[in-house]
C-alpha cells in the first residue's frame, strides 16, 4: 500500500495510490497519514478497503496534482550520519564505532517536489538521498530481533545539508541539517508488506541530469533493525517518527573539487520501489 498526502501546502488530504497510479481519497476513513493511523491494526483496516469504491482525486500525482510530505505531524526526524563506509571515506571521516545521531527539525519537512531553498549566507548547500524508515508501533528498549515489527513503512528523503553550517559553525551538525525545505519527504509512504528487505534497495541522485549518487542500502554499516533497537535505548520511538538512515557516496562535498548547489538547478532522486523526487533549487 502506498499512502500519500495531496493538495496545496497546509491543506493536504490523505490518500492511497491505486493500481493505475491515481490517488484515491481516504479522508472519510482517516483524518491524515500519521500517528495512530500507522499502527498495525489501523493499516490493516485501510489495506482491506476496496480502493475502487473510494473517490478518485482529479489529476496525476507529481504532474498536475501536488503531493505534500507523505507524513503529517512528524514527531521526530532522527538522522544517521556516516552510515555508509564509502561515504565516510569521501567525507574524510572514520566509520563511527556507534551510529552518529542528529536531528532534522520537523519544520524542514516539505513535499517531494517542492522547491529547496539555499539559506542566506550559504556557500555549501549539498544533497543526500536516503532511505527513511517510518515507525508504526512505538516502543522503548526494543530488541533488535523484534525491531521490524515496529516499522510501518519506508519512503525517500533528501537530507539536504549546508556543510559550512554543519561542520564549521561550532556545536552539533543540526545547524546545517534543519534549515527550512531541507527535508523533502515522499512521494509516498510504502507500507512494510511491499518492501520485503530494506537492505537490498538501490538509491540514486542526479543534479541537472548528472548522476552523482548511485548506491545500495546493502552497504549500510548499521542496518535498519539495529538502528531501531539502538535509538530506542536513548528515546521512545513513537508512531510517525522518521529515521533517515544515511547516504551513499557521491555527495557534493566529496567531489574533487567539491560541488555545491546553485539556484536554478534541479535535483532528481529516488529509492528503488519507493518513488522519485524532483526539486528546483532557489535562493532563500
Amino acid at each position: 500500500m502506498k499512502l500519500v498526502r495531496y493538495g496545496p501546502v497546509g491543506q493536504e488530504k490523505p490518500g492511497v495510490l491505486d493500481a493505475l497510479g491515481r490517488v484515491r481519497d481516504v479522508s472519510d476513513l482517516v483524518a491524515d497519514i500519521g500517528g495512530a493511523v500507522l499502527l498495525p491494526d489501523s493499516l490493516g483496516r485501510l489495506r482491506a478497503v476496496d480502493l475502487a469504491r473510494l473517490p478518485l482525486v482529479p489529476g496525476m500525482p507529481q504532474q498536475d496534482l501536488r503531493l505534500g510530505p507523505c507524513l503529517a505531524k512528524v514527531g521526530k526526524c532522527i538522522c544517521i550520519g556516516l552510515n555508509y563506509a564509502d561515504h565516510a571515506l569521501e567525507s574524510g571521516m572514520p566509520v563511527p564505532p556507534e551510529p552518529v545521531v542528529f536531528n532534522k527539525w520537523t519544520s524542514a519537512i516539505v513535499g517531494p517536489d517542492d522547491v529547496v531553498q539555499i539559506p542566506r549566507g550559504s556557500l555549501k548547500t549539498d544533497w543526500e538521498v536516503e532511505l527513511a524508515v517510518v515507525i508504526g508501533q512505538g516502543g522503548r528498549y526494543i530488541d533488535e530481533a523484534d525491531a521490524m515489527k515496529h516499522v510501518a513503512g519506508y519512503c525517500v528523503m533528501n537530507d539536504v545539508s549546508e556543510r559550512d553550517f554543519q561542520l564549521n559553525r561550532s556545536g552539533t551538525w543540526d545547524k546545517g541539517k534543519g534549515c527550512d525545505t531541507f527535508g523533502p519527504l515522499g512521494p509516498w509512504l510504502v507500507t512494510v508488506d511491499e518492501v520485503p528487505d530494506p537492505q537490498t534497495l538501490k538509491l540514486w541522485l542526479e543534479v541537472d541530469g548528472h548522476r552523482y549518487q548511485n548506491g545500495s542500502t546493502a552497504t549500510m554499516v548499521y542496518k535498519v533493525p539495529f538502528l531501531i533497537s539502538y535509538l530506542s535505548r536513548f528515546m521512545s520511538l513513537q508512531p510517525g517518527d522518521v529515521i533517515s538512515t544515511g547516504t551513499p557516496p557521491g555527495v557534493g562535498m566529496g567531489q574533487k573539487p567539491p560541488v555545491f548547489l546553485r539556484a536554478g538547478q534541479t535535483m532528481r532522486l529516488g529509492v528503488e520501489g519507493l518513488g522519485v523526487q524532483t526539486q528546483q533549487v532557489v535562493q532563500g
